[in-house]
């Protein structure tokens, strides 16, 4: 794995980072802040994880490295956030689903810049949020997200902009 920490960034010594066995880089930016008990798993894929400038990730975030994940500069992000950028194959009844491996991609999951994304959220491979959005507390996030635009629940609706 090449991990790239820029000097600036806090990284809680509870965090948990994981080795790549597929050469996945992650990159965590200035002044970001990746918090206690943070999973960060190379999985599903050969994707990078990028974590812009002065991103927080609260405790209890997830995320996968899949199909690759890039989160911009300015990202609030609260507690207990998971980021999926890969989905399981299961389309073949007569073996084990855990045996099928996982579906081709679907772009990865990219989160613009100042964005604030809500306790308990998920995104899904394929998502994209652009820049200025707020993405309300236990939102499931798929597909994109235009900018500026408030979003929540699950399904996914929008329920204003910022102006």
């Amino acid at each position: 794995m090449t991990l790239e920490i820029d000097p600036t960034a806090r990284i809680s010594k509870l965090a948990d980072i994981e080795d790549s066995v597929r050469g996945s880089v992650i990159r965590i930016g200035a002044r970001s802040t990746v918090d206690s008990f943070v999973k960060i798993k190379p999985a599903g894929g050969s994707g990078d994880v990028e974590i812009g400038e002065n991103v927080t990730l609260n405790s209890g975030c997830v995320i996968y490295s899949g199909h690759g994940l890039r989160i911009g500069d300015n990202v609030a992000i609260a507690a207990n956030c998971t980021f999926a950028p890969v989905n399981h194959a299961f389309a073949d009844r007569s073996r084990l689903i855990v045996e099928q491996g996982f579906q081709p991609s679907r772009g990865g999951i990219t989160i613009g810049d100042d964005v604030w994304i809500g306790a308990n959220c998920v995104f899904l491979d394929g998502a994209v949020v652009n820049s200025g959005c707020v993405i309300g507390a236990g939102t499931v996030v798929r597909g994109t997200v235009a900018a500026y635009t408030i979003v929540t629940g699950n399904p996914m609706r929008t329920i204003g902009t910022r102006t």
